[in-house]
């Protein structure tokens, strides 16, 4: 176990496994130490070729990403349920880690709306926002610690695998549904209620709205929120039209910050109801680490949140960096971006920064805007700490209904019905798995959505594995391929011979039982037949087992009882292209002497002409 880690550690950093020819120790040693570096931090790698012409392209790019950055921000740290500096926060040290760690060169990092809903509706329950804001904020500061390891982890040891668990119908479900209940819950905002629910399931958020009315909100809040909903759609709509406006979506919720501030101060908004953010503490990101809970009772529930939110997190930064690397033509190594993505998440939980990854909208921005690495990242990055510094005052009387729209505007890109509906015509089983996720987000939880998603796809994993396909092979005419018959009606069967091809990668405790009692089901149908007068009988049962990679003692006991089966009805048993793994196993179990060393064999062709000279022997025998 201990050589299974040290390999994959070593396959991290050291990914192209370079043998080093250097005469000298000392240049092993160096040339290990640069590869070393170069692995942990890519920078150094494409950093040696970097050129201006490359920094124009991301000097504009950076730019572009930083006026979309700036108003989501603010708008994903108020669905966090933070204060709006964290968001920005958020969008300044997380970035900065990425550039020197990541490898995806056009994925923009910072707060994103479904993880932000994540926190905010897993934390509330545990700590209420409103009664003891610094706490709250501490805990999510202690969470982001713990998916920063968690990522980090993932990466280290290769477990990438628990990623894809979330598989790709289970995700488009999970953001469909995310994306109505973020949308519902900026009614608040859009309002302007101050009492609104704190749970996430449509039921409760629709009665929170409707009770509402009662009480005092303001119709001005509504009508602002609306007027430049439908800009920033209509800004939307006119970057998809033309390809070369790309720019126009992405200034749009800068420019309505910046108007709807100016129509608030003028016409003394505030006054008349509208709410507005007030106060944004500006400057440089505080350090955070005596806020970090690492000690108490609630110490288990930040890890399990930690948890889950490191997985979603993780699942929507590989998804949005391979989508885009796909389109330029490279390849990222998943266990490296976990780690990345890792890492900065525990340097921005030491400050002030919540969960960050990979955002789908502001990805699509930095890639129209023509990024060429992620030096378009720390530009970004940089131009939001300058308005840290010197533009949030400037903010004071921002309508909060503004970041309800710029949130509203951002949703559409989560619901994806092309994908539901090819999901759909594929594969019904994968639809299942997309609805259960999305009813679940729906009118549950968060947290019941994943679990569904998760259960349903551990559902259809275990009936493939209980049930595996089972093939009786027949002879193509004129050719030497062996065949399912079902699939191949021209196919003919050898008589007296049930050649068997088992679809499974494992013959284990969870299907060797099915897999033996459906030949001898074959067999008896057979010995049937022959009772009724009907020529035939099996004389020999060939197993396929190209598919099958590895067995375990219940899949061996299985193959014993069936071989004992067929010589009740006078059959043979034989094997055909076993894997190592396999043979090596029945050789441990000594299962290959009861059955005969001369019945394993290459291919089914071999076996069939084996069975058929052997049959022939024994009726010259008779």
């Amino acid at each position: 176990l201990l050589q299974e880690l040290g390999s994959s550690v070593r396959e991290i950093i050291f990914p192209r496994g370079k043998k080093h020819t250097s005469s000298t120790a000392r240049q092993k040693q160096q040339s290990r130490a640069i590869e070393f570096l170069q692995g942990v931090f890519p920078i150094l790698r494409w950093g040696r070729d970097y050129k201006a012409s490359k920094f124009k392209n991301d000097l504009m790019a950076g730019l572009t990403l930083a006026s979309l950055s700036i108003p989501q921000s603010i708008g994903y740290a108020n669905l966090a349920k933070l204060d709006p500096q964290y968001g920005l926060y958020t969008s300044v040290i997380p970035p900065l880690i990425y550039a020197i760690m990541g490898s995806s060169r056009e994925i923009a990092i910072g707060p994103v709306a479904v993880v932000s809903m994540l926190l905010s509706s897993m934390i509330a329950e545990i700590q209420d926002p409103l009664a003891d804001p610094v706490a709250y904020r501490n805990f999510v500061f202690t969470v982001t610690l713990f998916a920063g390891t968690f990522q980090a982890l993932f990466g280290l040891f290769r477990l990438g695998f628990l990623v894809d668990f979330l598989s790709h119908a289970s995700i488009v479900g999970f953001m469909g549904g995310a994306a109505i209940v973020i949308g519902l819950q900026q009614l608040k905002g859009l309002l302007g209620i101050s009492h609104f629910t704190t749970k996430t399931d449509v039921v409760s958020v629709l009665h929170s709205a409707f009770t509402s009315i009662d009480h005092p909100w303001s119709p001005l809040n509504f009508v602002l929120g609306c007027s430049f909903l439908i800009f920033l759609l209509f800004a939307r709509f006119i970057g998809r039209r033309n390809k070369k406006l790309f720019w126009f979506p992405a200034i749009a919720p800068l420019v309505s910050v910046i108007l709807s501030t100016l129509i608030v101060f003028l016409t003394k908004a505030d006054k008349h109801g509208v709410k507005i953010v007030k106060h944004i503490k500006g400057g440089l990101n505080r350090s955070s680490v005596h806020d970090l809970q690492l000690s108490g009772p609630q110490v288990g529930q930040a890890a399990k949140i930690g948890l889950i939110s490191a997985i979603v997190a993780l699942t929507e930064a590989i998804a949005v960096g391979r989508s885009f690397a796909s389109i330029k033509g490279y390849h990222i190594d998943g266990n490296k971006e976990m780690l990345a993505i890792g890492f900065m998440n525990i340097a921005g939980s030491l400050s002030s920064c919540y969960v960050a990854t990979g955002s789908f909208s502001r990805t699509a921005v930095n890639f129209s805007a023509g990024c060429q690495t992620l030096v378009s990242n720390i530009v970004m990055s940089i131009t939001v700490l300058v308005s840290l510094e010197v533009f949030t005052r400037l903010l004071y009387y921002t309508p909060t209904a503004i970041l309800a729209s710029i949130i509203l505007s951002a949703l559409p890109g989560l619901i994806d019905i092309r994908g539901a509906y090819y999901i759909w015509k594929v594969d019904k089983l994968d639809f299942i798995a997309c609805i259960g996720a999305f009813f679940g987000v729906l009118f549950a939880s968060v947290e019941i959505g994943l679990l569904a998603a998760v259960t349903i796809s551990f559902a259809r994993i275990l009936l493939n594995a209980i049930r595996p396909g089972i093939e009786a092979l027949g002879r193509l005419p004129r050719a030497d391929v062996y065949c399912d018959m079902n699939q191949y009606p021209m196919a003919v069967k050898t008589p007296g011979i049930l050649a068997v091809r088992v679809n499974s990668a494992l013959l284990c405790f969870a299907n060797a039982n099915f897999i033996r009692e459906r030949i001898l089901r074959w067999v008896t149908e057979e010995v049937n037949e022959i009772k009724e007068g009907t020529e035939g009988g099996i004389k020999a049962v060939i197993l396929d087992m190209p598919n099958v990679m590895n067995i375990d003692t219940a899949g061996i006991l299985a193959l014993e009882e069936l071989h004992k089966e067929l010589l009740v009805h006078e059959a043979q048993l034989a094997i055909a292209n076993p894997k190592w793994q396999v043979i090596h196993k029945l050789r441990l179990a000594k299962f290959i002497d009861r059955i005969g060393r001369e019945w394993i064999f290459l291919t089914v062709s071999e076996a069939v002409d084996a069975c058929v000279s052997s049959k022939l022997t024994a009726l010259a025998n008779c």
